[in-house]
């Protein structure tokens, strides 16, 4: 199975077996419903759909309602698919299945986390890009430090060029990390709990991608 749909539950730390300490992210992994599964000689590709997260009836939609009722489950918030899963999940993502954290990830996995980043507002070029400003605080450039500076010619070439670098809506983006090891897994719990930042807020959907 190529991943699970979870929850950011919020950073912690932990030491490592050398002593280290390590910055860490703990997700709400699962339990996730199959909800369907795609076949390679019926839609072109192999990839199974799975819902996490309860959701009122009221606030769903007929149509979704029938496809959730086909897989004997109540309606879910999110839905991901995920394509090419390995032949060792064959019996695991039936159509109604429970997909659980400990079925996917293990102790010292990698994963690649997949969220929606914070989102920032408006910002200048300072934040958004990292510039330095421009000069210092003196021969008179009292108000330039976080400004711009120059964003092309004049007469030539008559126009700012695209992907220029400038201030603008800043974050909420969707954001893949990678590369991130498995620390713990509690099963009971259904938590896991990697290294290093996951993209989002605390209480965001993420998706974990083996």
């Amino acid at each position: 199975m190529p991943g699970i749909i979870g929850k950011k539950i919020g950073m912690t730390s932990v030491f490592n077996e050398e002593g280290q300490h390590i910055a860490c992210t703990l997700i709400q992994a699962g339990p996730c419903v199959v909800t369907q599964v795609r076949h390679k000689h019926i839609d072109g590709y192999r990839a199974v759909q799975l819902a996490y997260d309860d959701k009122k009836e009221k606030h769903t939609s007929k149509a979704l309602k029938g496809h959730f009722s086909k897989a004997k489950t109540s309606p879910k918030k999110v839905i991901v698919e995920f394509r090419d899963f390995k032949a060792e999940f064959e019996g695991k993502v039936d159509l109604g299945n429970e997909l659980k954290v400990q079925d996917v990830f293990q102790e010292n996995d990698f994963l690649d986390a997949i969220g929606i980043s914070k989102g920032k507002g408006f910002q200048g070029v300072v934040k958004r890009h990292g510039f330095a400003g421009v000069g210092q605080q003196t021969h008179g450039q009292h108000n330039r430090n976080r400004a711009p500076g120059s964003i092309g010619g004049a007469s030539t070439p008559s126009r700012v060029f695209k992907g220029m670098r400038m201030g603008g809506r800043t974050g909420g983006d969707r954001v893949k990390v990678l590369n991130l090891k498995v620390v713990k897994v509690y099963p009971e719990k259904n938590l896991i709990l990697v290294s290093g930042s996951v993209p989002g807020a605390k209480n965001s959907y993420v998706t974990l991608v083996k």
